[in-house]
């Protein structure tokens, strides 16, 4: 494996639970978890992250969460095309991804690095790198840039605050 350069991570059912949520007029909201964005500003310094989704109703949800909210990349790719799509803009050597949907074991068989939720898809887990212990939507994205850093980089210290968190996070509220 070449050392990694970037993160892709799925959205629905990994940075969120996985679950839409409807009204009569349609779908109204998806559940993210708080403590993944502060777990991703550890990665920042180290990988290019990216998130991606299938969910073409749903994107204008997750592109005010990811986008707006958290400043991050997102793009709207197939759940059958994910490795494709990899492949046209990535060297997928350089690419740890994190997913847990019925059809991301295609794409972890093709990378260097992968990451599954607890609860993903058994032949997703099977093949897997790595599988959290958390649940999607559950903190389970906070273990994983926690994994990377102690795996690939410069293991997290709970004694030291991070500058770069710091940085990130100027604009507190009171």
């Amino acid at each position: 494996m070449k050392p990694p350069k970037f993160f892709i991570a799925d959205v629905d059912g990994v940075l969120t639970d996985g679950n839409f949520y409807y009204t009569q007029e349609g779908k109204v909201m998806k559940k993210f978890s708080a403590d993944d964005n502060d777990a991703l500003s550890l990665l920042k310094p180290y990988l290019d992250i990216i998130f991606v989704t299938g969910d073409k109703r749903g994107f204008p949800i997750s592109e005010k969460r990811i986008v707006e909210d958290m400043h991050m990349k997102l793009n709207l790719v197939s759940t059958i095309r994910r490795i494709e799509w990899i492949k046209t803009q990535f060297d997928p050597q350089e690419v740890i991804y994190m997913g847990d949907g019925i059809f991301d074991h295609y794409v972890m068989r093709e990378v260097g690095y992968s990451i599954a939720t607890q609860n993903a898809d058994s032949n997703t887990r099977n093949c897997a790198s790595y599988v959290t212990k958390r649940r999607g939507g559950d903190r389970a994205v906070a273990e994983a840039c926690l994994h990377i850093l102690e795996k690939f980089f410069t293991p997290y210290n709970p004694l030291k605050l991070p500058q770069d968190n710091i940085n990130a996070q100027r604009d507190w509220t009171v």
